[in-house]
């Protein structure tokens, strides 16, 4: 996706101009946690759906040149995707969601080779409408075949729960992940009064991104379950977009890394939300690079 960022130096007054920048970039939640899967050393790919028009070529180039592989389907009749992200003073987000070719992506694009992988991490937009929600369903299909592990980031409110609670909670259950990731909100909604410690039910690891106020993990550890916060450093951000992304990245890496017997260890867990932490610093931290188009 094309990321148009468009960031205000002061409260936005209807009707005329305010000063501020306006960027486009590399966005995507998929890519931008393939990004930094492989900044951090992790092999990995991006299996996608761009338009053949000059913004598909200048994503595609982006991505590879961060030692990401790609597996890019190139719709024809349809343009790159786009997502307009407004960032307020003080670096919360809201997002126009124009996704065109993104949601072309269609179970016959996949390849069950691509998914001979470890793990495969899907936002929760893959598995939304069609055809790319049923190319999402596919995708997990091939990679539990191969014996791969499977992470969902829940995203977005909005679109997880267009068609009520009851159908985006059949879809986690469907997806069966082995680890979740959410934010406050997300988690609150998607469980509704239970309490987000109920998110802790529809995957065997879970952690709740807390954003200043770190993260909180529940996971099974042998018969028991446990839970716990892990604190860290607060950060200030003009804009805190792909953050989360990059909080999954690092949180996978260090995990993956771990021999399969001690990932669920609190130890084990809590070096990598520690680690997740400081790549979700690395995104705040830098620079954002205009897209070459």
């Amino acid at each position: 996706m094309v990321d148009v960022v468009l960031a205000p130096a002061r409260p936005l007054e209807v009707g005329t101009d305010v000063p501020g920048r306006v960027w486009l970039r590399q966005g995507g939640s998929a890519a931008t946690t393939a990004r930094w899967l492989a900044r951090l050393g992790v092999r990995t790919t991006l299996v996608c759906a761009v338009g053949r028009d000059s913004e598909g070529r200048a994503l595609t180039s982006a991505i590879r040149g961060e030692g990401v592989r790609l597996r890019a389907t190139r719709v024809a009749d349809e343009r790159t995707g786009r997502i307009g992200v407004l960032v307020a003073p003080g670096g919360e987000r809201s997002f126009v969601a124009d996704r065109a070719a993104a949601d072309r992506l269609a179970p016959a694009d996949l390849s069950a080779g691509t998914f001979a992988v470890d793990l495969l991490h899907l936002p929760a937009y893959s598995l939304l409408g069609e055809p790319l929600g049923l190319a999402g369903r596919r995708a997990i299909e091939l990679a539990r075949a191969a014996g791969a592990l499977v992470s969902l980031d829940l995203s977005s409110v909005g679109p997880l729960l267009a068609d009520g609670r009851h159908v985006a909670l059949q879809l986690i259950r469907d997806a069966a992940p082995d680890v979740i990731f959410a934010t406050t909100v997300e988690a609150e909604a998607i469980v509704g009064r239970r309490g987000i410690a109920a998110i802790g039910d529809l995957a065997p690891l879970a952690v709740v991104k807390r954003g200043r106020a770190g993260a909180t993990v529940f996971a099974v550890s042998g018969d028991a379950r446990i839970a716990f916060d892990v604190a860290t450093t607060p950060l200030e951000a003009a804009d805190t977009t792909g953050a989360g992304d990059a909080f999954d990245a690092g949180f996978l890496a260090a995990w993956l890394a771990t021999e399969p017997a001690a990932r669920h260890r609190p130890a084990t867990l809590h070096r990598s939300v520690v680690e997740a932490h400081r790549t979700a610093a690395r995104q705040l931290a830098t620079a954002p690079n205009e897209l070459g188009l």
